[in-house]
């Protein structure tokens, strides 16, 4: 069964029914999955699980790829990003979060909304919201990573922003080769350009990233993009 909204869509109707109606949030959470043909939340949120695209795109992940995932805001790509994360917990993995954007309390929350208690995760999740995030540092704090371990970017526009740090494409090259050398799965979030037009294309590409500096795109292994719940996954021929 499809679902008429990606999860994190339904559980804001179920915030703002919980607000109108004055009833516990459980309730209406319960009350938007029967619309979906659920016969509780919970059941619901079992199936969207088992359905997401980070689900099926993860297993085509390999150690040392650079993977871009790019949508306007308010498209899902910073949860897409978590969901590629959790995916890599499930199977026993390391991950980290770097967020040049975000706090540590919006990254769990949006853990929570896509149905993730981060207590179950705690001892191989990292979130990193330094200011002082850049190729370098991310590069320090994962030296010890094992092999295959998850890094996601928040977000690629954002790493030169210092003027001390190195510039973009420098920064990406240099990931790439720690990720290549270290065996790890490096995800930068992006943001797509406003010229980017849905009518013209149901989801943005390569074409479409926002290019603030100058950068190789080829330099990715993968790219995600997003777009009214239309996926879009390439890998590099």
């Amino acid at each position: 069964m499809k679902l008429s909204a990606p999860v994190y869509h339904l559980k804001r109707r179920a915030k703002r029914l919980s607000r109108e109606e004055g009833i516990p949030l459980h309730d209406a959470l319960d009350r938007i999955a029967t619309t979906e043909g659920f016969s509780a939340w919970s059941m619901l949120a079992a199936k969207a699980a088992a359905l997401t695209p980070a689900n099926r795109l993860f297993p085509q992940f390999r150690p040392g790829d650079l993977v871009l995932v790019g949508a306007r805001p308010g498209q899902g790509k910073t949860l897409m990003s978590l969901e590629l994360a959790v995916e890599a917990m499930r199977s026993g993995r390391r991950a980290a979060f770097f967020s040049l954007e975000y706090t540590e309390k919006d990254v769990l929350d949006r853990l929570r909304a896509i149905g993730v208690d981060p207590a179950q995760f705690a001892d191989i999740f990292e979130v990193d919201c330094s200011d002082a995030i850049s190729a370098d540092y991310v590069v320090k704090q994962m030296a010890t990573a094992p092999r295959g371990a998850v890094v996601v970017i928040d977000y690629l526009q954002l790493l030169d922003q210092r003027r001390e740090n190195p510039d973009l494409a420098v920064q990406v090259r240099a990931l790439k080769s720690f990720a290549r050398d270290k065996g790890l799965i490096v995800v930068f979030i992006s943001q797509i350009d406003r010229s980017y037009d849905p009518s013209v294309k149901p989801c943005p590409d390569l074409n479409d990233v926002r290019l603030p500096n100058p950068l190789d795109l080829k330099l990715f292994d993968k790219t995600c993009f997003l777009n009214n719940s239309e996926v879009q996954f390439r890998a590099a021929s």
